[in-house]
């Protein structure tokens, strides 16, 4: 069977798998989606929590909008559209959600704002972890310093647009993760991530999840603050689905109610070998790719293959992350290592590092080969190359391909 894999922007790799090895290719679940400007609207018209949009934001003197940064599928766009209709846009001032990522591209400032980006430009302001002016909250049951941006800390009216999905260690994204790592400091998202060494730090897992309750830490000082939210779930289309706005807590709970409807898939076996894509945006580097692989060993039998297929199209993304994936050829001692001195990145070290243990990470990119290989990540070419080195070594192996899997959770039947 002959199947195209995406691999950038608008790219593809075709790879021939025999029918008696392919178990098939897995999506998020397919849903129904309306007009993204009526479900938007009538969202917003009728908010969870709160009588109206315009009552929230009436007698505001300074209206503050979270939005996320462009290497997310949200579509913040859409959502201007949809407000620009019921409210002065200059009115507010817009605060970037970059958690740690660098700042965003002109490609991604037009994504981010549409039409809207030439009036509100000079109202847009994109938070620096390292270098922003950050009000320090207090300090969460974990021990993690709350440092907040100030412009976040102190608007009047704060409205959060966001979307939900799987997150591979959060459990989720969206609701409280605009504040941190969304606009939080360094310090704060480095003691938060360190969190994610836990097993208990997994994609779904919300209760007993130590980064989800340090994230609603961050909320609980805070909780002076009456917040807007605007809480998207897309389809596998990037298209909207469904939207809960009103409260964050309460929209948020929402909205992961409907986030697994689309992103929960039940798969008939486990394979030997999966093939996991990271869609563009998601293939911006490295470090953000790592996602696909941790969804992808969900439907991983022990002792297979996984082969994360992502363009890379920045490069690693963290030099401090590939320090430790290549600390030694024994993923186990990269584990170890992890443990003795804890930076930001090394969680996704750990996470990488664990997979190793029990199967082997392999990854068709834009990367040095060589890089790859010091990173215990066995390169090839193309896809279709991964896979014949496949079937050489075990010619019944089983095969199954997730062609978004940065946002796709593959659940056994």
């Amino acid at each position: 069977m002959k199947i195209d894999v995406k691999y950038g922007k608008d790219g593809a790799q075709t790879v021939d798998i025999p029918e008696k090895n392919f178990i098939g290719t897995f999506y998020p679940n397919e849903v129904e989606c309306g007009d993204p400007d009526e479900v938007i609207g009538a969202s917003i018209d009728d908010p969870i929590g709160y009588d109206s949009l315009e009552a929230y934001l009436e007698g505001g003197k300074d209206i503050v909008f979270i939005v996320n940064d462009g290497t997310r599928p949200t579509p913040t766009a859409k959502v201007l559209d949809a407000l620009s209709k019921r409210m002065d846009l200059r009115k507010a001032r817009y605060l970037i959600a970059t958690g740690t990522h660098r700042d965003m591209t002109s490609e991604e400032y037009s994504f981010v704002f549409g039409s809207h980006y030439e009036a509100l430009k000079d109202r847009i302001f994109c938070h620096d972890a390292k270098k922003s002016e950050c009000i320090n909250l207090g300090t969460s049951k974990n021990g993690t310093p709350m440092e907040v941006n100030r412009m976040a800390v102190e608007a009047d009216r704060l409205v959060i647009i966001t979307s939900v999905e799987p997150h591979y260690f959060a459990g989720y994204t969206g609701g409280r993760k605009s504040f941190l790592p969304g606009v939080a400091s360094y310090r704060t998202v480095e003691a938060n991530h360190r969190l994610a060494m836990s097993m208990e730090a997994q994609s779904l897992v919300l209760e007993g999840n130590p980064v989800h309750e340090d994230m609603m830490d961050a909320l609980e000082v805070i909780k002076d603050k009456s917040i807007f939210s605007i809480q998207m779930v897309l389809d596998r289309h990037h298209r909207i689905y469904r939207v809960a706005s009103g409260k964050l807590n309460p929209a948020f709970e929402q909205a992961v109610s409907w986030a697994n409807e689309v992103f929960s898939v039940p798969i008939p076996e486990k394979a030997d070998m999966v093939i996991s894509v990271a869609p563009y945006p998601m293939d911006v580097d490295l470090y953000q790719s790592q996602k696909a692989l941790d969804n992808g060993k969900w439907a991983l039998k022990e002792g297979g293959r996984i082969l994360m297929v992502s363009k890379c199209r920045e490069g690693i993304g963290s030099a401090t992350f590939l320090t430790q994936l290549s600390s030694s050829n024994d993923p186990k001692q990269v584990l170890e290592n992890i443990k003795k001195e804890y930076k930001l990145g090394y969680h996704k070290a750990a996470k990488m590092a664990e997979i190793a243990t029990w199967a082997t990470i392999c990854a068709v990119t834009d990367l040095d080969p060589e890089i790859l290989r010091k990173a215990n990540i066995t390169p090839y070419p193309t896809v279709a190359d991964a896979v014949a080195d496949m079937l050489r070594v075990n010619p019944d192996a089983r095969i199954i391909i997730l062609m978004e899997g940065s946002v796709t959770i593959p659940k056994l039947q």
